[in-house]
């Protein structure tokens, strides 16, 4: 690794990915920074919803990358002036690494390490993208527009944790990779995701958006067709009832109202689904079940009782996954001060085997008993 750093060749861009404990840490990103006079990196840790940030000389980088690679995850994407590197590590600890030269670009003098500078999306802000222009998101020289950055932050922000769950998803040559949006509405992030996945990194895929408004599908059909993105169905259906596949490698579900979400997640697990992505919305079952003496005091608030219902509905979600064998995350879609909808779960299937819940399992059913309570995902996964 030291061998990237010196005067000559020095390191633009790190991301270390592939964790080994989701629990424990998701991923590491490295940039170089100006402080002042002085070059550093800063390393951006994510765990949880949280980001943790670390300046490092450097000196002190080699140590990290090494000790991240050997500790906490198996897979670098690493770019300097002069290369960009993918090492892998396997689960018996075998590296394998790839190298290629690239062009020379610009010099070390003509680059902007500055600690304020412009964040980098994964959608480019100066890049007209054309479903972005045709929906209002970019002017057609590819500037952002103003009322609706915040729309562009989110499409961002979920497109990385669509880019952190890449690993999870069969890459075999020959075979589509099945994707269903449910409730796409009016299909900003569909339209995301099947951009990054398709024309950005060139996956074989099928996407089908599913949503009940006719008018809306299709317009969402029209614009599709538009622009020749033949692996995009929209289609009129509901959640509950949709047999359209009998196998399928991702589910999205964003913003599905209150048990839609659970009929969604119950499809997700019925297909065995390597990826689910889901950002509930009107949590209002629990809300109106829940009832326990103790709780009283606090649970007589209304306001109270509701946000209480809605976190404990997706954190009973989340465990009832982690039951049917994936490891899952409740995470921050986007800050609190544009929604308060901004729970997002993803769950990355372990293997196809059920996971033996055990006394966890026996202690949520005694929660859900000192409640009164009972989810919908839960009755849905207990008849299958």
């Amino acid at each position: 690794m030291e061998n990237y750093i010196n005067n000559k060749e020095m390191i633009l861009s790190a991301t270390v990915s592939n964790p080994r404990d989701r629990e424990k840490i998701q991923k590491l990103r490295i940039r170089p920074i100006q402080k002042k006079e002085e070059l550093l990196y800063q390393a951006e840790r994510f765990v949880g919803t949280k980001a943790y940030h670390q300046n490092l000389s450097a000196a002190e980088l080699p140590d990290l990358i090494v000790n991240a690679l050997t500790e906490d995850f198996r897979q670098l994407e690493l770019e300097t002036t002069q290369h960009r590197l993918t090492a892998l590590v396997s689960k018996k600890g075998k590296v394998t690494i790839k190298e290629k030269k690239i062009s020379a670009g610009q010099t070390l003098e003509e680059k902007d390490f500055s600690h304020d500078k412009q964040k980098q999306y994964i959608l480019p802000q100066d890049e007209p993208v054309p479903f972005l222009v045709e929906l209002g998101v970019q002017t057609p020289d590819g500037r952002v527009v103003k009322a609706k950055y915040d729309k562009f932050r989110q499409i961002n922000r979920y497109l990385e944790f669509v880019r952190d769950i890449l690993p999870s998803l069969p890459r075999e040559e020959g075979r589509t990779l099945q994707i269903i949006d449910f409730g796409c509405g009016k299909s900003y992030l569909t339209f995301a995701l099947y951009y990054y996945l398709k024309v950005m990194n060139h996956y074989d895929i099928r996407v089908i958006g599913l949503d009940l408004k006719k008018d809306v599908i299709e317009n969402c059909q029209a614009l599709a067709d538009k622009f020749g993105y033949d692996g995009l169905k929209f289609l009129v259906g509901d959640i509950s009832s949709y047999n359209g596949t009998d196998s399928v490698d991702m589910v999205v579900t964003l913003h599905a109202c209150d048990t839609a979400t659970d009929y969604a997640l119950a499809k997700a697990v019925q297909w065995n689904a390597r990826v689910i992505l889901s950002v509930p919305c009107c949590q209002h079952e629990l809300n109106r079940q829940l009832h326990c003496d103790e709780l009283e005091p606090i649970l007589g608030y209304g306001l109270i009782k509701e946000r209480i219902a809605a976190l404990m509905t997706d954190a009973i979600r989340a465990r009832l996954l982690e039951e049917q064998g994936y490891d899952t995350q409740i995470l921050e879609f986007i800050d609190m001060e544009h929604t308060p909808k901004n729970i997002l779960i993803r769950a990355v299937r372990r293997n196809h085997m059920k996971y033996n819940a055990g006394k966890n399992h026996d202690k949520l059913i005694q929660m859900e008993e000192l409640l009164h309570v009972r989810p919908t995902l839960q009755t849905l996964l207990e008849k299958e």
